[in-house]
């Protein structure tokens, strides 16, 4: 078995996709996941599943949200080592004391041609910016909700993204016995 962390897309925010955890759950261990732990409704788990392939793992749970609930969510699929490699790169650990100004954007694939600059003209003074491998990191000591340059990132990257803020990144690693 395979230990996979699975972040789900835009589920359960602003009233939209509304899939409660018990139920996607439930159907998660329909296809043969084990060892399923959730963190807060926003869609985060932690599971055991036979499956090598992680984009074939995204596909298949996607397809079966679908089914399941009427919507094809995207699902990042990601390695422990993956996740925890990506947090031990925060390239900004001055800003996980404030973990709710700290976001990492987990990119579903490599950005190809992404212009930094694009990105620079948008970030606020005091925001703080690092694109390393698949993982966007962004400071916004003003709030992610303020900044424009959060907005605009998917958009400037050319790919899907999906964020979590220190705070979760942190629940996810305790969760998964990592320290």
């Amino acid at each position: 078995m395979n230990n996979w962390l699975l972040l789900f897309r835009g589920i359960n925010v602003g009233g939209n996709n509304i899939v409660p955890m018990k139920k996607l759950t439930e159907v998660l261990m329909s296809m043969g996941c084990a060892e399923v732990k959730t963190y807060i409704q926003t869609g985060n788990f932690l599971i055991e599943h036979q499956e090598n392939n992680q984009s074939k793992l995204s596909a298949n749970i996607a397809d079966e949200v679908e089914k399941s609930f009427g919507f094809k969510p995207q699902v990042l699929v990601l390695s422990l080592d993956e996740f925890t490699q990506a947090a031990r790169q925060n390239p900004f650990p001055k800003a996980e004391l404030e973990p709710k100004s700290l976001h990492l954007f987990f990119l579903s694939q490599a950005a190809q041609s992404v212009d930094l600059n694009d990105l620079f003209l948008l970030k606020k003074p005091s925001e703080s910016f690092e694109l390393v491998g698949q993982v966007f990191y962004l400071h916004a000591p003003e709030g992610i909700g303020r900044s424009k340059l959060a907005v605009k990132v998917e958009k400037h990257l050319g790919v899907a993204t999906t964020a979590r803020n220190w705070n979760t990144v942190q629940k996810l690693l305790g969760l998964a016995g990592i320290e």
